[in-house]
């Protein structure tokens, strides 16, 4: 249900980006841990899961680029602890946006095997993958000021990226 609520909001906004004075061809998804999760999964897996009800819907759901933070639940742990193997529900589409990883090594809840091997999968698919790794910071840092440089710089950090890209 969240991936559609997710396509759906994507779709919205990109009809209807004339009246925000947005280019709807540089609209993409952040996401957190959780949410980090559900972009990987907008980002790779843009086909509609449900019918189209209006125009919003007959537009992309593809993001036109991904930033995920604290990337969650992409490993299959069945292959071991240390595996960089990817669970059978992630799938990894060619076509995914250009795709930023922020994540700290310190994170005690998503290990940073879950973003190196999210990114070695985009990378292997040809994928553009950027990646910014943090000794410290731990989960769930967001923009909250801490002693660890990961607080003060990931926000600069997505806008060099942007620009970057082409999107700033």
């Amino acid at each position: 249900m969240t991936l559609e609520d997710a396509q759906r909001a994507m779709g919205l906004l990109r009809s209807q980006a004339a009246s925000y004075g947005i280019d709807p061809n540089k609209i993409g998804v952040i996401g957190f841990s959780a949410g980090a999760y559900l972009v990987t999964n907008m980002s790779n897996d843009y086909e509609r899961t449900y019918p189209i009800r209006d125009a919003a819907d007959r537009v992309s759901p593809r993001p036109d680029f991904a930033i995920v933070a604290y990337t969650a639940r992409v490993l299959d742990y069945k292959k071991g602890e240390n595996a960089l193997q990817l669970a059978p529900w992630v799938k990894i589409n060619p076509k995914a946006p250009p795709t930023l990883i922020i994540h700290a090594m310190n994170d005690p809840v998503d290990p940073v095997r879950e973003p190196i091997a999210y990114a070695l999968a985009l990378n292997d698919a040809g994928v553009p993958v950027d990646m910014r790794l943090y000794a410290k910071g731990g989960h769930a840092f967001g923009m909250r000021p801490t002693a660890a440089p990961i607080t003060r710089e990931w926000p600069g950090q997505v806008e060099q990226w942007l620009r970057n890209i082409g999107v700033l």
